[in-house]
């Protein structure tokens, strides 16, 4: 490694295969930063995203398991880390309910083996927690950083802990650590686990001739959905704030799914009525009605706000799933 390799600030992103760990692992990359990227299967992965972000080649993968306490505190030491972003874990809300331990495990145990390792190592560790606006189960009236959770799946439940192991490790050890209560965000790099890229992927596919229907269950849920693009400039942006404090990172505007359904259709000029299909084997044991979410905090204090409109979104995710379908079509 030569000086100026040596001079950079070293950051650790875990979970950088998925969609936040490449826009983020690209963004951190252009500020000058030393990238690290941890996976538990590094020989079994593609890392398909980092390569289309052009990432890939320009950091550094280390195979490892957080469950690992002992490890933990060896990969931190030997690597001389100062940032950490955690973006890992089980994913999908729907899935939770079916693995819920796995789904616990991924999230707390790994947190904490994460957060203690930087109390035993260097507590000058800067630490990012990514949670959920899922913590606050069904919101009548736009939820902010002052708002109690009301945790009603295994995903909600762990992310909810994780939440308040991180604010422990702050308030009881003065460690910079902070979570972004994190909106439904999205982007083409969503997999099929996701409702969103379903009903993008079914749209697309629709309109090419190669499906006539989609099938969905609760199509009147309330969500934010954002540009997961731009809320990873949000995280670094805490982690840069003066002092460690939790932000809601979110647009501001909800919309129910069944207009996030209607507006994909309408933009490809076909009508949602003709092809959308209620299942009722796909809806959840239990489902939140809304989630509406108040990002004020993040404008003022770290001068963020989210640029891109769900509606601008949808277009923007058709637009790439249309040249990906296309281009297989060749």
């Amino acid at each position: 490694m030569d000086k100026s390799e040596s001079s950079k600030k070293k950051i650790l992103i875990i979970g950088i295969s998925g969609q936040d760990g490449a826009f983020l692992s690209k963004y951190l990359h252009q500020k000058g930063y030393q990238i690290i990227g941890s996976t538990r299967n590094k020989n079994n992965k593609t890392f398909e995203f980092l390569k289309n972000e052009g990432i890939l080649n320009k950091i550094k993968l280390v195979n490892h398991d957080f469950c690992d306490f002992e490890k933990t505190k060896i990969l931190l030491e030997s690597n001389f880390i100062q940032e950490i972003y955690n973006l890992s874990g089980q994913t999908s809300v729907g899935l939770s309910h079916k693995l819920p331990i796995e789904t616990f495990e991924s999230f707390v145990n790994v947190t904490l083996n994460i957060l203690e390792a930087i109390r035993v190592v260097n507590k000058n560790i800067k630490y990012f927690n990514a949670s959920s606006a899922e913590c606050f189960g069904n919101c009548l009236k736009p939820a902010n950083e002052k708002s109690s959770f009301n945790a009603n799946s295994p995903y909600s439940f762990s992310k909810a802990t994780a939440y308040m192991l991180v604010k422990y490790y702050r308030e009881s050890h003065s460690m910079f650590c902070v979570s972004g209560i994190l909106s439904n965000h999205e982007s083409k790099y969503r997999n099929e686990n996701f409702v969103t890229k379903k009903i993008i992927k079914s749209v697309v596919s629709i309109y090419l001739g190669k499906s006539n229907k989609l099938a969905l269950g609760n199509t009147e849920i309330i969500r934010d959905w954002g540009y997961a693009k731009e809320y990873c400039e949000a995280m670094n942006l805490m982690l840069d704030y003066k002092i460690p404090e939790d932000f809601i990172l979110a647009t501001g505007k909800s919309i129910s799914l069944i207009d996030f359904v209607k507006y994909s259709f309408k933009y490809l000029d076909m009508n949602y009525k003709n092809y959308l299909i209620i299942d009722e084997n796909l809806k959840r044991p239990i489902d939140n009605k809304s989630i509406l979410l108040d990002p004020r905090k993040a404008y003022k204090l770290l001068k963020w706000k989210a640029k891109t409109s769900v509606f601008e979104l949808i277009e923007l995710m058709i637009e790439e799933e249309l040249l990906v379908q296309k281009n297989i079509s060749k």
